[in-house]
């Protein structure tokens, strides 16, 4: 892994990092090698070794909590160190500060009578200055997984209306000097994405707020993060579109064959919940070529952790294992050579289940949010602590069928 500073050279990755890496890597070859030797021994007509199956199984949990501090340990040195300079103070953001500590609105008060958009209503808090918002939501991107594959705009409204087209638009050949007739106008239509409130309240001591080493921004974002991130992650996969986003398994889906323009394609595994016992990595090829070419280009599947340990195990005819480590810290898995994205909010290998999706999300899938984070001072609910009632709006849903597909556990 690599680490850019602010010259643009490349910084080696630190000692802590390279040791996690070859410890994952390692324990990724224990892995393949016990495999082996339980699959090899069932080729041999042998029972099944209950003590080798559980520990694959153990290795293979340490597999996944390997990766996930190897992906914290990453994340964690991409961060600016403690001794480089910061930005210029900003009067909306120590006034905001002295609110956050003290209680104290007076200035935030008088910043509004100059600007109206640093808050408009005391009863529901205060926008947060924009290095402060920034700061929170560079937090909860670095959390929440489907915000690291879809789209993401920003926007200064409720919701955000997103013309489409139907088609009906003409086009046809022409010589160099023949004429040009009028052609068809294309219909379009407009697909909206409202935005609804998202909410977290972490509770802060006074001791704390007075303490003026502490980093209260960034404590704020470190507290919120969480909290917003699971909730997203959760909407932005099964929410039904009432008072939260519309997420990727609430939209009608069709066989990939026979669907409809407004739905998502998938691709059955033929039995009901589970993988077929012959070949199994078969659907997922068949995953991978249901979209067309221009969406397998920056393609990524999604899953469950329980689904990806049952994925882990399959091979290719010539004895591959078609899961590998990533060979840089913080960087995905792959699948098939495409990313996988663990997204735990999709639902475990079941009847019926659609416990993967591939495509390409950042085409697929469009977050939405408004701009400005609000936070509302509540130093009486909960005394002596403060509570800080933190509010944002967040929409979500699919802005292109074609983009995504799903693998149904499923006959048909």
């Amino acid at each position: 892994m690599t680490i850019e500073t602010k010259a643009g050279a490349a910084a080696p990755a630190s000692p802590e990092i390279r040791a996690a890496m070859t410890e994952f890597l390692r324990a990724f070859e224990t892995f393949k090698r016990n495999n082996d030797r339980r699959l090899s021994a069932l080729e041999k007509g042998v029972r099944d070794d209950v003590v080798l199956r559980e520990k694959i199984a153990r290795i293979d949990r340490a597999l996944d909590e390997q990766k996930a501090a190897l992906d914290r340990l990453a994340l964690a040195a991409k961060r600016p160190a403690k001794g480089e300079a910061a930005p210029a103070a900003d009067g909306r953001k120590a006034a905001f500060a002295r609110y956050v500590r003290a209680g104290d609105a007076s200035a935030l008060h008088a910043l509004e009578a100059k600007a109206v958009t640093i808050g408009d209503d005391p009863d529901a808090g205060y926008l947060a200055p924009e290095p402060v918002e920034r700061l929170i939501m560079a937090a909860v991107r670095n959390v929440s997984p489907f915000r690291r594959i879809a789209s993401v705009r920003e926007i200064g409204a409720s919701v955000f209306k997103k013309p489409v087209s139907l088609g009906g638009a003409a086009a046809g050949w022409v010589g160099e000097t023949a004429a040009r007739p009028e052609t068809t106008a294309p219909t379009l239509s407009s697909v909206d994405f409202p935005t609804m409130e998202l909410y977290a309240m972490p509770a802060a001591s006074q001791a704390l707020l007075d303490d003026a080493v502490v980093d209260i921004e960034q404590w704020l974002a470190d507290e919120v993060q969480g909290e917003f991130a699971a909730q997203e992650s959760d909407a932005f996969v099964n929410g039904d579109g009432i008072a939260r986003p519309k997420g990727l398994l609430s939209y009608a889906s069709a066989p990939e064959a026979s669907r409809g323009p407004d739905e998502i394609g998938y691709i059955a595994t033929g039995v009901d919940g589970a993988f077929p016992a012959a070949d199994p990595a078969d659907v997922l090829l068949d995953l991978v070529y249901a979209p067309k070419q221009a969406f397998r280009a920056n393609g990524r599947f999604i899953m469950n952790r329980s689904t990806l340990s049952a994925v882990r195990k399959f091979k290719n005819a010539e004895g591959d294992y078609l899961w590998q480590p990533s060979a840089e810290a913080g960087a995905p898995s792959r699948l098939l050579g495409y990313p996988v994205t663990e997204v735990e909010e999709m639902p475990a290998i079941g009847a019926g289940s659609f416990s993967i999706a591939f495509g390409d999300f950042a085409r697929g899938y469009l977050i939405v949010d408004r701009q400005g984070v609000r936070i509302l001072r509540d130093p009486y609910t909960a005394k002596p602590f403060v509570l800080f009632y933190t509010t944002k709006r967040v929409g979500g849903g699919v802005q292109n069928f074609d983009a995504v597909k799903l693998l149904k556990f499923a006959v048909s």
